[in-house]
């Protein structure tokens, strides 16, 4: 059945790619970057990667903004390149190449590590208030 309440979800299916491309790209960027729910609303709701707020004006009732870190247990934080820059000076010899290869390691360990992480309840918000969801993964 569906509905214009919010609080109708009670299942979030999402790709585990989508809530890491979403957390990395508010990471580097800070794109704005959500998932997002759209109306009418049932039971089982698929969310979305969305960039918010290059949209126009939603009509009522307005689609849900997942925050992705709200999915992710124990969020780490995403690897900076001075972090990686230390990690291979530390190591000895500091090559660019060496560097670039580190980041890349670091920034995959963190992406395996986000998708493990994916909750399987989480509380989003909504426009009716906060409200707690089942989160299954697609793919």
């Amino acid at each position: 059945m569906q509905s214009d309440d919010p609080t109708t979800v009670e299942q979030l299916a999402v790709h585990a790619d989508d809530v890491v491309t979403a957390l990395e790209a508010n990471a580097r960027r800070d794109e704005g970057a959500v998932l997002r729910v759209t109306p009418p609303f049932a039971g089982r709701m698929r969310a979305r990667l969305h960039l918010a707020g290059r949209e126009a004006d939603y009509d009522e009732p307005r689609p849900i903004h997942v925050d992705p870190a709200a999915l992710v247990t124990d969020l780490p934080p995403f690897p900076t390149p001075d972090d990686t820059a230390e990690a291979v000076r530390d190591d000895g010899d500091y090559s660019v190449d060496d560097h670039h290869a580190e980041h890349a390691d670091a920034v995959e360990v963190w992406r395996e590590t986000v998708r493990e992480r994916v909750a399987e309840r989480a509380t989003i918000k909504t426009a009716a208030g906060s409200h707690d969801v089942a989160v299954s993964l697609l793919g």
